[in-house]
């Protein structure tokens, strides 16, 4: 959710001042793209993940600030959700051996953290919307004591001047009414960083848009809401409508949302945060002391805060990152497209597949694809994977519409395999990941399809939907701590 801010209220001067401020970073920007005055070593990754908390009842758990205490790691941080905590990982690069590595060492951190906080009465789930979520009472319950999650609350509900209501259908149709953007917090996440030159960030993030849809399909695992059967992958619906800035009457006029995928291929990272500042209005105007010229012309590095704020605001399924590391700028693609989960190594051959497809697709193709694939395709790709998942039919250059696993199979695995090759990454680590990947398509399975055939079996043998649930995230649970991919999950 971005920086922590001051807990008060803010005045017209405030969005004044920021406003000048946040132009000045984006000008500041600009010079020090111009002067290359960025690290030029790419191909490092970080890694987030959002997890729930949840009971010995497997219903939410609200204790994540006693959680952490205990847990007693700086990794693990907060989120806008009580239930929720966030699994921060140290940036490496990609290579070698070091995704199995990165898998080892998740794994047992993991374990660690859940064994603290089975301490309290917790478990820890990786799964992309807790499916025993009921909606949230009106208020604040479900907040974090964290202030910023206050003020970020009251910004959009005074922006949108109504409450949040929520309208999705699928299967099944979800209504409700929130007087708060607490809804915002069933929607948990797996992100992927990655490193890359200001050169090559503009096709890195253009590639990341192209497979936005193919990873959707792929990794969906979020099928239920507040007791609803949705869609595959109900986050991005939800998460749009839940932090809606918008009245009815913007949205008939067009105007964007603060949770957009886009509307065209970009040349520079440049056009994403010139978009920012042109399109999106301050929801939290807090400035600081620095002026990013007066260090530029000191030799350092400005830390561009209100610019870094303003962007961690706009919830991109792709997002721009300019970052400091040791004094030196650098640049990253945040991929936050896939939920959380399954497991482990269904994480580490998502991880693996996006960094592979990504990296052959910025290198090896002379003609890239999104110069033969409207932009406006790869946004319907998108919705189609998150509204169908493993029954999806999507659009590709040369093989026109054709469902996912073919587009998988036959085209995108090849890739990512070229590519973690380009990365060194060790083949007995390409062959474990991919093969993953490889599976999960030919079964056609993800952890979506999984949860809806699991919940569905329950409910046939006389349970009601929500001791079905129940059931179903239990048996989750288990093969979640096991660490077998989601494609081998028998139905129960």
């Amino acid at each position: 959710m971005g920086k922590d801010v001051a807990g008060r209220a803010y005045t017209r001067a405030d969005h004044t001042r920021y406003r000048r401020a946040v132009r000045r970073c984006l000008d500041a920007l600009e010079e020090m793209l111009d002067s290359g005055s960025f690290i030029e070593d790419e191909w490092r990754t970080g890694l987030e993940i959002e997890l729930n908390l949840v009971g010995e009842d497997f219903q939410p758990a609200l204790k994540n600030s006693e959680v952490l205490d205990h847990v007693d790691d700086l990794r693990y941080q907060t989120e806008l959700g009580r239930f929720n905590i966030e699994l921060n990982v140290e940036p490496r690069r990609i290579d070698g051996q070091s995704l199995r590595q990165l898998e080892s060492s998740l794994r047992k951190n993991l374990n660690r953290a859940r064994d603290r906080a089975g301490d309290l009465g917790a478990g820890i789930v990786m799964i992309g919307i807790l499916p025993t979520l009921r909606a949230p009472e009106p208020g604040r319950s479900w907040f974090s004591p964290d202030e910023r999650y206050r003020l970020l609350d009251d910004a959009i509900l005074t922006a949108r001047k109504e409450d949040v209501e929520i309208d999705i259908r699928g299967p099944e149709r979800l209504q409700v009414t929130a007087d708060t953007i607490a809804v915002e917090a069933a929607c948990t996440s797996t992100q992927f960083h990655l490193q890359v030159r200001p050169n090559t960030f503009a096709r890195y993030w253009n590639a990341a848009q192209a497979l936005a849809g193919p990873q959707l399909a792929l990794g969906a695992n979020s099928p239920y809401v507040f007791g609803h059967r949705l869609l595959a992958e109900s986050r991005p619906e939800l998460f749009l409508q839940s932090t809606d800035t918008r009245p009815p009457e913007l949205r008939n006029q067009g105007v964007r949302p603060q949770v957009p995928f886009g509307d065209r291929w970009i040349t520079s990272i440049f056009d994403l945060f010139e978009e920012n500042v042109r399109y999106y209005p301050a929801l939290l105007p807090e400035t600081s002391e620095e002026d990013p010229f007066e260090v530029l012309s000191a030799g350092g590095t400005p830390q561009l805060s209100e610019l870094r704020l303003h962007n961690g605001t706009i919830y991109r399924w792709n997002r721009p990152v300019y970052d400091v590391s040791d004094g030196r700028p650098h640049l990253r693609v945040e991929n936050r497209v896939l939920p959380a989960g399954p497991t482990v190594l269904d994480v580490l051959a998502n991880a693996a597949f996006f960094y592979g497809a990504s990296v052959a697709m910025v290198l090896d193709e002379q003609r890239p694809v999104w110069s033969r694939m409207s932009f406006d395709a790869a946004r319907e790709n998108f919705h189609n994977a998150a509204r169908y998942g493993a029954d999806a039919r999507l659009y590709w250059p040369g093989l026109g519409h054709v469902e996912w696993d073919e587009l998988v199979l036959r085209t995108l695995l090849p890739m990512a395999q070229t590519g973690l090759e380009r990365l060194g990454v060790a083949r007995d680590a390409v062959d474990r990941y991919l093969q993953v990947i490889e599976d999960r398509a030919r079964l056609r399975v993800n952890g979506a399809s999984w949860q809806v055939a699991a919940t569905q079996r329950f409910e046939s043998r006389g349970m009601d939907r929500w001791a079905a649930l129940t059931a179903m995230l239990e048996q989750y649970v288990q093969h979640m701590h096991s660490n077998e991919p989601v494609h081998a999950w028998p139905v129960p």
